[in-house]
């Protein structure tokens, strides 16, 4: 594949080709895969080529996936005659409508990962003849404890005839150290990375031969496959002038300033097993690190709020030996109530402030850590906001640091930005103890502190942000703006912040250059340089004060981000890039369209974005990434978020047959469901049937819940228990949450009153299967912990757009074909289109037994 060298945080991920055949994969050929990337001062610029042969005499669908750097932004996309121009969001949704309708999602910025999200393309290559992708995109890379890192995935599948990667590096005051490097590097291939590093350049290349590629001699298989990754710093000190200023501030040898730290910690029931024993694991080590001169405290939340000490303690090993014998007790159980922990932590925060406990020039932050939505206490994510920015007052930094994929990311980004910090979502998997402790580093030794930097009014308009409230041990700020005159014999730069002891005052001449002195040698620059840099800071501020600002503050940084990234030609949240084939005769135009997501919308996005099946995939799914719903007439759906995949159904049988969907004897929880009809037989002899009424029984709590369309009672419920243990919102959509337990959404569908035929009915999504018993079962149950299939021979179906194939499942082979489903869960008006496998035939092959098996005597019948 193909990857992209940058500096600071830039993380350029791989470039996958993926090809999507129905006949023998020989028949196309990828036979070119460049990557080149030039990064100056910090800016990185990438171009990613691919070129690929059709040798069949028939034409052939290929796909083209590249993965890009979460924060950075495509500027152009190329596929042999097609071409990309960037245009308002808005004016893009009707192509973009019906490019998904049609199923060709080509050109979308699909799932966001760790630290990347996918592009994908596809194209018909016609019978012997080739096609060529180009892909470019750009990002200011970020400094992170004390380096720049530029990872690229190369995951090419096959051996490629010209495979290079190519990084050419210039940084104007001087290169401290760099390393390259490869997961998958043998000692065979170790001479293959070339490094050439200069006081100021350095040029990094790999390129394997075919034979080099190979596992083995004579096979086909390659070696290229893992992570190819650049590290590097640069000595300190940088202005560039060029008609626009970029200062580069990080100044050596600061010593750390104390820190007062509040760790905020939820240990609601939805953290049981592998995070609470993740976070406890991560806490002792953080602990470890704290400095005798940091104060710290301890608040631990479900719907109760509890706290090591009411009150912040010195780092002292005894103080510190204390907390950790407190984490190793935390024990998960109950609701959310993020709003209450916050408020305490900010409390203990002001009064040790008040108190003058710790010293005056200490820097003072809370550390959140939460895995689910508030659902107890203040569950209104706005009002929370507000609280807790109220709270803070400007005197202190939040960080949020979001646990899994059921977490409400976009809540906790916003309000860690409105509060001077940022959010960060821990990934679940075996290295999450290292991902928490790998954040905590990147924070845990602060510098200085309401740091300010001035720049001479008459010569400078259009500032990018120039006040942080930190700065951290090894990473960076950057401030750009316009120059009104290119003259450096006035251009002085103040910085005025506080210090560990005393103030930090630097005054004087900045140590600015002229772009065309620093840069002789044309190969490192691309475009007005300077200026695409000072564009790409601006957007990305004005986006997150588009979040983040009064009413009046977002619609003037939306208009301005909208009218920049258009200027700019970078496809940000508010733009798309169209892609369009010239018309011909024959044809009509085709758009494909290139949307970028952001990290708020993964949940959402990265169930759905799969467009078009990958063949001879062997998924095998693990309990923590099934949702399933039923909705509509009854459709059934299981996705699985991280195989980009669903399967789905349909149920037919007479309206009022009542069916188990989730039995779980050991949690006690049952779920059935009762279909209804539409009002008469429509005049084509169709009779629809949807879910009118669900039944949830949790028997160890003594609840039994019915909902309908027209109400939901509560037959036999505790008063006690309700506030407690089950929780009810009510909207067009229903949530009830059992405490330590799945959680059930309802979405009540309305339809209009004079409709001749239909009426309103239910649709029924789950949440947190993963806390069910291995015993649960059901229509949707059965799938909670996990199925075993495989797609191949794939070949066209009735319909051109959805090709059949072969599925292979529990010992059988079923005729499956690609269709749509809509989720209603993200979107309850509109709902979201998801690509999945359809098994037909009442789901036969698939579920377990007959459909006739899962129906239902009573609503809360078992038999």
């Amino acid at each position: 594949m193909y990857v992209h060298v940058s500096l600071s945080r830039f993380l350029f991920l791989p470039l996958c080709l993926s090809l999507f055949l129905h006949l023998s994969l020989s028949q196309v050929e990828v036979y070119s895969v460049k990557v080149a990337c030039k990064v100056a001062s910090r800016f990185a610029h990438t171009v990613i080529t691919s070129s690929a042969l059709n040798k069949a005499n028939s034409s052939q669908e290929v796909f083209f996936e590249v993965d890009l750097p979460k924060t950075a932004f495509i500027t152009n996309f190329s596929m042999s005659t097609y071409t990309g121009e960037v245009k308002e969001k808005e004016k893009a949704k009707k192509q973009y409508e019906k490019a998904v309708s049609t199923g060709q999602t080509a050109g979308l910025v699909k799932a966001s990962g760790r630290k990347m999200e996918k592009f994908s393309v596809s194209v018909n290559i016609a019978a012997n003849s080739n096609v060529t992708f180009i892909l470019t995109y750009e990002e200011l890379l970020q400094r992170k404890l004390g380096q720049y890192e530029i990872m690229t995935r190369v995951k090419p599948k096959q051996l490629v005839q010209h495979f290079e990667i190519v990084a050419d590096i210039y940084e104007p005051q001087g290169i401290a150290f760099l390393d390259a490097y490869g997961t998958f590097i043998s000692n065979e291939l170790l001479p293959l990375v070339e490094k050439t590093v200069t006081d100021k350049k350095a040029h990094i290349s790999f390129c394997p031969t075919m034979d080099q590629q190979r596992k083995c001699p004579g096979c086909d298989g390659t070696l290229i496959d893992g992570d190819f990754l650049i590290k590097y710093d640069v000595n300190r000190a940088e202005t560039l002038v060029n008609g626009y200023f970029v200062h580069f501030f990080a100044p050596p040898d600061l010593p750390r300033v104390p820190k007062n730290v509040v760790f905020v910690i939820d240990r609601s029931g939805s953290m049981a097993g592998n995070k609470m024993h993740q976070t406890r694991e991560a806490m002792l080590t953080i602990l470890n690190d704290l400095h005798e001169d940091d104060y710290f405290g301890i608040v631990t939340f479900d719907h109760v709020i509890s706290t090591w000490k009411g009150s912040l303690t010195k780092a002292t090993t005894e103080n510190v030996s204390e907390a950790k014998g407190f984490v190793q007790t935390i024990q998960q159980s109950g609701y959310t109530d993020i709003n209450g922990a916050l408020m305490k932590a900010v409390d203990i925060m002001m009064k040790d402030k008040q108190a003058k406990k710790s010293t005056e020039r200490s820097v003072s932050m809370i550390i959140l850590l939460t895995d689910g939505m508030p659902n107890s206490g203040v569950s209104s994510t706005p009002q929370i906001q507000k609280n807790v920015h109220d709270a803070m007052g400007g005197n202190m930094s939040l960080f949020c640091l979001g646990f899994g994929n059921d977490v409400d990311y976009s809540f906790l980004d916003v309000m860690s930005r409105q509060n001077q910090g940022l959010a960060r979502r821990i990934y679940e998997g075996s290295d999450a103890t290292v991902q928490l402790q790998g954040f905590y580093k990147e924070v845990a030794s602060p510098l200085l502190s309401e740091v300010d930097l001035h720049y001479p009014d008459n010569l400078v308009n259009s500032l990018t942000n120039s006040h942080y409230k930190q700065l951290f041990n090894g990473s960076e700020i950057v401030v750009a703006g316009r120059l009104t005159d290119n003259s450096l014999d006035n251009f002085l730069v103040e910085v005025f912040a506080k210090g560990p002891e005393e103030d930090f005052i630097v005054k004087g001449q900045a140590s600015a250059q002229e772009w065309d002195i620093l840069y002789p040698e044309q190969e490192y620059i691309f475009g007005d340089f300077t200026e695409r840099l000072w564009a790409y800071l601006t957007i990305q501020q004005l986006l997150s004060l588009k979040e983040t600002g009064t009413a009046e503050e977002k619609g003037n940084a939306t208009a301005q981000a909208l009218e920049m990234s258009l200027q700019y030609s970078f496809v940000t949240p508010l733009t798309s890039m169209v892609v369009t084939k010239p018309k011909t005769e024959e044809e009509q135009e085709e758009p494909l369209i290139a949307d970028k997501l952001t990290e708020g919308m993964r949940p959402r996005i990265q169930k759905f974005e799969w467009a078009s099946p990958q063949p001879n995939r062997i998924l095998q799914l693990e309990q923590s990434v099934v949702d399933s719903a039923v909705d509509g007439d009854p459709h059934f759906m299981i996705e699985l978020p991280e195989q980009e995949d669903a399967l789905c159904f349909n149920i037919d049988d007479r309206p009022g047959t009542i069916f188990n969907l989730v039995r779980d004897q050991l949690a006690g929880i049952l779920v059935n469901g009762q279909t209804i009809g539409d009002k008469k037989v429509a005049p084509d002899g169709k009779v629809n049937a949807y879910f009118g009424r669900f039944g949830i029984v949790h028997q160890g709590l003594g609840v039994r819940l019915e909902v309908t369309t027209h109400d939901i009672t509560v037959p036999h419920l505790p008063g006690s228990f309700q506030e407690e243990y089950l929780q009810v919102t009510k909207d067009r959509s229903l949530t009830v949450t059992l405490r330590d337990s799945v959680r059930f959404v309802v979405i009540l569908h309305k339809v209009w009153k004079q409709h001749p035929y239909h009426q309103d009915y239910l649709g029924f999504y789950t949440l947190d299967s993963h806390l069910l018993s291995p015993s649960v079962h059901g229509l949707l149950g059965q799938f909670y912990h996990g199925v075993q299939f495989e797609v191949r021979d794939m070949r066209p179906g009735e319909e051109p757009e959805k090709p059949d194939a072969t599925m292979l499942v529990k010992g059988q082979e079923l005729t499956v074909t690609r269709g749509w489903q809509r989720d209603f869960r993200w979107d309850v008006k509109n709902g979201e289109n998801v690509p999945c496998w359809f098994i037909h035939s009442n789901g036969n092959g698939l579920i377990d037994g007959n459909h006739t098996d899962y129906i239902m005597s009573g609503l809360f019948k078992t038999v």
